[in-house]
């Protein structure tokens, strides 16, 4: 993954060439509308970089982006995509700590700086509220991630602020629809998952999480800057709460297909592949994958490898080829060791599998400390402590 965005070096060379295409471009945009989020102009221009951003080619993304702060320098736009690109950087390995984390907050904070500056003029801007729920809630989701409780709330609380004052104005643009979909999704999510955050949502309307999928389906197709927010957050709604595991599969190929230099979109398909029981396509994306990590491909870093090596482990647990099952699976140890994930499903079934594994072949002295290792990150009374233990027994009843 690229350490730092592009630098003073990089923004000099790309000054002449925003110099050189200013007058093509002045004519392609004519006057700027009052609102960027309505100027369909601007959209056309700079497609590409909203896909060069997302297919993990950066530098390409925010030599336009720098063009829009150029030409738009106190209008938060430009602030807000360098600040999504910052964002999708470190998106593939979010637990890592990165000094991209501290960038990424600074472009937030300006944005959230131009927004304020529009507010003072125009308290009713709906754009300017856009884009401060929209920094407000990039910092919260960052802040939860690195279990930063206290600044996460705070930013959780603006964002929501913000977003009351844009909800129910979805048809100024698809862009503030997004934002009534996640209010509406989640604002019934928390008050579900999480009661002691009720008081938080106390003074805002009630959702509907049926009408906020409906309102992230509507983003996901028509919608610009937010249509791959939208189809992130619905892909994980129909994986994981919903549990429409083809559905998902099916956005999953799509954005595979989109953006298939993107490891987070990559690994999500073989995810979905493998949660589908097509055991045979997930096993050749989940090789993509690691062959992408022995080439050092941006992006394609421990969590990926995570993924990968423990779906190509389970598919030959179950064809019985355990030559290549027990690498995988040592693979899978190793990379939740390295990320501190041992609580994780993927590192404990790791254990349990090859544990199983290695009474089996009698190879006793290596199923202890895993078995050791079970028990030490699991509660009692789940299964697979109840089956660590009951291997512990087989094992000294078996060395009488």
């Amino acid at each position: 993954m690229k350490k730092v965005i592009i630098g003073v070096f990089v923004l000099f060379l790309a000054v002449p060439n925003v110099i050189n295409a200013q007058v093509q471009k002045e004519k392609v945009l004519g006057d700027t509308a009052k609102y960027l989020l309505l100027n369909m102009n601007l959209q056309k221009e700079i497609t590409d970089a909203v896909d060069y951003m997302y297919n993990f080619d950066f530098r390409k993304a925010e030599v336009e982006f720098n063009w829009i702060k150029y030409n738009f320098p106190e209008h938060p736009l430009g602030y807000f995509l360098y600040g999504i690109s910052t964002w999708w950087q470190m998106m593939p390995n979010l637990e890592k700590e990165s000094p991209l984390g501290d960038e990424f907050l600074a472009h937030m904070d300006t944005a959230i700086a131009k927004a304020e500056a529009m507010i003072e003029i125009d308290k009713d801007n709906i754009e300017a509220n856009f884009f401060l729920a929209g920094s407000y809630g990039f910092q919260g989701r960052y802040h939860s991630e690195k279990k930063n409780w206290g600044r996460a709330t705070n930013a959780g609380r603006l964002a929501l602020k913000y977003l009351e004052r844009t909800h129910g104005n979805e048809s100024f643009s698809p862009e503030i629809l997004f934002g009534d979909a996640l209010f509406n999704y989640y604002s019934v999510w928390i008050r579900e998952e999480y009661p002691l955050l009720r008081p938080v949502l106390f003074f805002f309307p009630k959702g509907d999480k049926k009408l906020g999928v409906e309102q992230m389906k509507t983003v996901a197709t028509n919608a610009f800057y937010t249509r791959v927010e939208a189809i992130y957050f619905l892909m994980r709604i129909k994986a994981f709460e919903l549990n429409e595991t083809f559905d998902a599969l099916r956005w999953a190929e799509y954005m595979n297909e989109q953006y298939p230099n993107n490891p987070y979109f990559h690994r999500f398909y073989a995810q979905m592949l493998y949660t589908a029981g097509q055991f045979q396509d997930a096993e050749r994306v989940s090789l993509e994958i690691m062959s992408r990590i022995k080439d050092g491909r941006i992006g394609y870093e421990e969590m990926s490898g995570r993924y990968a090596s423990f779906f190509l482990a389970d598919i030959n647990r179950k064809r019985n080829e355990w030559d290549k099952a027990e690498v995988y699976y040592l693979q899978t140890i190793a990379y939740s060791n390295a990320l501190e994930l041992e609580e994780s499903g993927y590192h404990i079934y790791s254990l349990l599998h090859l544990s199983e594994y290695y009474v089996q072949e009698q190879r006793y002295d290596e199923a202890i400390p895993m078995l050791d290792k079970i028990r030490d990150n699991t509660k009692r009374k789940e299964d697979t402590n109840k089956k660590a233990r009951e291997l512990e027994k087989e094992i000294k009843k078996n060395k009488r």
